[in-house]
């Protein structure tokens, strides 16, 4: 691996429900150990050839009963957020519906705390040798801010955004790609996520992936039950 979207992340306990977050600064590690009972989230984002693989894994130390039925519940999101992509509708149109089953489920949104409140966004080959590999700005890759910025440009000349979020730049219907999706739920102090990605072309849209570890662990607690 020669580069990333952007640095690696690991948090832990409270810090994966991002409490008190107000800052982008307080994405970056602290000195908070990972003990019994916690929840922790990994998210990284390595680029190889220009291809970027924008992935995150929630997972536990221990019991936690709360965790276990968000873990379940996760598998909701991810169904709901395919068939409605695969509807053709808007992307605030289906951020609004992943907020509305949030709500049902008793929990909070957390991706909205991430910069631009977005729940996914395009996967694009990056293209851009005369900056150096492995440098970062802010927690973003060099070349990653060059590919994002150019595409922000370009999608905006045809009414779209690289980014999904729940405002007016996400409304239209999703562009044919890849989409990094990471939808991010907490209760209290227990934060989870899945970040995947979601191809969409021209009258489809699909999960790269089904034989995932997280899909396979919902599954066996919904059984369980």
């Amino acid at each position: 691996m020669q580069d990333f979207f952007h640095v690696p992340f690991a948090w832990f306990g409270d810090r994966t429900a991002f409490r008190h977050f107000r800052t982008p600064l307080q994405f970056f590690a602290t000195g908070r150990p990972l003990t019994e009972g916690m929840s922790y989230v990994l998210d990284c984002a390595p680029v190889v050839d220009g291809y970027t693989a924008d992935i995150g894994y929630a997972g536990k130390v221990g019991d936690n009963p709360i965790w276990d039925r968000i873990a379940e519940d996760l598998l909701e999101y991810r169904e709901l957020i395919v068939r409605l992509v695969r509807e053709r509708r808007t992307l605030d149109e289906v951020y609004a519906a992943v907020d509305a089953k949030i709500a049902e489920h008793g929990y909070d949104n957390r991706h909205q705390v991430y910069p631009g409140r977005v729940i996914g966004h395009q996967v694009t080959r990056m293209r851009a040798p005369r900056l150096p590999a492995g440098v970062n700005l802010f927690g973003f890759g060099v070349r990653t801010l060059q590919t994002l910025g150019r595409e922000l440009v370009s999608e905006r000349l045809h009414g779209r955004s690289p980014l999904w979020a729940d405002g007016r730049a996400s409304r239209h219907a999703p562009t044919p790609g890849l989409w990094a999706v990471e939808p991010h739920v907490g209760f209290r102090d227990v934060g989870l996520k899945f970040e995947e990605l979601l191809v969409v072309t021209e009258d489809d849209a699909y999960w790269l992936d089904d034989d995932l570890p997280h899909v396979h662990r919902g599954r066996a607690l919904a059984a369980a039950r």
